[in-house]
């Protein structure tokens, strides 16, 4: 990409950005844009609402459900290697995850349940379909869940792994294996997953399989020691129109690494793996893989159950665009966002990778909306 057009690029994305920051919808951001090898870069703001230090390139985000996409890769990976096979049970390394029981109902009583009708695959928790994630918080599987320990959510689950996967196989599916895509949970039992089938720890497994080989220094389940000053504070709406910190410190290893949500990295990380994805997969997963990974892998039926949640198709841990319309959604791009204000897409018809790291959750007016402007504003150069 020539100066000019890189230029115009990041003017653009700027343009979207600035006002925001300015309006004090968020305290600051990190956008980094990458087209033809060329990377633009847009600081803005500041690390606090009440001013706080500037806002830095290599500042730590809680990066949440970005986390989904590098493991979905992590286990493919493992596809690659043999020690996993897309279309066989889990039962053999998730015991705890055999023969499960299904709600007769979504939203009936706990006991009223009927046999699976078959295994949960690798391929079901790559997809969502393992019959079990996100559900109203009001019906009873869902309160029983949240009692458990087991639900949803921006906050990282303290219990160790097998304690939770455990209390998750204990209670019954929402929907048979393969039906409905539910949201979140496959990523967290994939994690339990590749951490038994490696015989590793996930955060290791991670660090050497994909984070050491792209050079995402900065990645990981909790800071490293000497980096606490550069997590900046994560921020949820207070009820009165401001933002209250919703801080957990990550200043040591969890005690689950959350498949789901839970890794700490930067912008430049999440680039170069989005980067890596973008241009096939090497030197981490084949062209192949990353195919799999990136082409929508459900029916037109489970987007539209899923929706509002799901807008896209949806691949190996990420979302698909399949809609032909222009910048709202242009077909093959790929990508993701975090709850707690992240965001990456990239776009592999124009040559086209981006990364936002916010820190104010999108649930807070306007973050979401923010985040859906930059996958659009390159496209505006």
């Amino acid at each position: 990409m020539d100066e000019r057009r890189e230029t115009d690029m990041r003017d653009a994305v700027r343009r979207t950005l600035d006002g925001h920051v300015a309006a004090g919808l968020v305290p600051g951001l990190v956008a980094l844009v990458r087209r033809g090898g060329e990377t633009g870069a847009v600081v803005l703001g500041s690390t606090a609402v009440d001013g706080g230090a500037p806002m830095r390139r290599d500042a730590l985000f809680r990066v949440a459900s970005l986390t989904k996409p590098v493991v979905a890769a992590a286990a493919m990976m493992l596809v690659e290697d043999g020690r996993l096979r897309l279309d066989d049970p889990v039962d053999g390394l998730l015991p705890e995850l055999a023969a499960p029981r299904v709600l007769r109902r979504p939203g009936g009583p706990l006991d009223d349940t009927v046999p699976a009708e078959r295994a949960i695959t690798v391929r079901d928790l790559l997809t969502f379909r393992l019959g079990t994630g996100a559900v109203p918080e009001d019906a009873p599987i869902g309160r029983a869940m949240a009692a458990a320990g087991v639900a949803p959510g921006p906050d990282v689950s303290p219990l160790p792994p097998d304690t939770w996967l455990a209390r998750l196989a204990a209670l019954p599916l929402v929907h048979q294996p393969g039906a409905r895509w539910l949201y979140h949970t496959g990523s967290d039992v994939l994690g339990v997953l590749i951490a038994r089938a490696s015989g590793r720890p996930l955060g290791d497994v991670l660090r050497e399989r994909i984070f050491e080989p792209l050079g995402m220094r900065d990645t990981a389940f909790h800071v490293a020691p000497g980096d606490a000053a550069r997590l900046v504070p994560s921020y949820r709406p207070d009820g009165a129109g401001g933002l209250a910190v919703r801080d957990d410190p990550r200043d040591r290893p969890p005690g689950f690494p959350s498949g789901g949500g839970g890794l700490v990295g930067t912008a430049d990380d999440f680039l170069a793996f989005f980067g890596t994805l973008l241009g096939g997969g090497g030197p981490i997963l084949s062209r192949e893989s990353v195919r799999l990974m990136t082409s929508d892998r459900i029916t037109a039926a489970q987007r539209a159950a899923a929706a509002p949640l799901l807008t896209t198709g949806w691949g190996f841990g990420v979302g698909v665009d399949v809609r032909d319309d222009p910048p709202e959604s242009r077909p093959g791009r790929f990508g993701w966002m975090g709850g707690l204000g992240t965001t990456a897409f990239a776009d592999p018809s124009a040559d086209l990778a981006g990364v936002l790291f916010t820190q104010v959750a999108v649930w807070t007016p306007g973050v979401g909306e923010l985040l859906t402007e930059f996958w659009r504003s390159p496209y505006a150069e």
